[in-house]
């Protein structure tokens, strides 16, 4: 075999396992592997615009906008140590606002959002308890700055 013919399987072996390499890098953070739409965190590039909800009066942008299929998962990452006890509350309501947010803009309910840890990650499901729970908490909100 020739020399080139040498270096063109060693640059496809090279590549298969730099592939499997990040495949597996991308799983140990936690999140999916679906097609990330969007990153807001210094170690990734600006997103767009904020996801903003009319009916609710409500603006966010997710740490993470992962594409699973036809579904956009948020995905909200903390710094800190996960809780032994799951999700704080106030980060599920936070998640579940970005949930909210993803559903009015994209016209397709997310199942449910990620929670990321330092350590952990949560998967939360995002079903009608929780959204009333979000919408409780901010009608509360509001009243109280009222």
């Amino acid at each position: 075999m020739s020399t080139l013919g040498l270096l063109a399987i060693a640059l496809l072996v090279i590549g298969g396992l730099a592939w499997v390499v990040s495949r597996r890098a991308r799983a140990a953070t936690g999140l999916p592997l679906g097609e990330l739409i969007s990153a807001d965190t210094s170690r990734w590039l600006p997103t767009g615009q904020p996801l903003f909800s009319r009916a609710h009066q409500l603006t966010g942008k997710p740490d993470y906008l992962v594409r699973e299929g036809q579904t956009l998962i948020p995905v909200e990452v903390k710094s800190a140590h996960a809780p032994q006890a799951g999700p704080r509350p106030g980060h599920v309501l936070q998640l579940a606002a970005y949930c909210l947010l993803v559903s009015e803009t994209e016209r397709k309910r997310p199942p449910h959002g990620l929670v990321k840890y330092a350590d952990a990650v949560f998967k939360v499901e995002y079903t009608r308890a929780l959204e009333s729970q979000l919408i409780h908490t901010l009608d509360a909100l509001r009243h109280d700055l009222a």
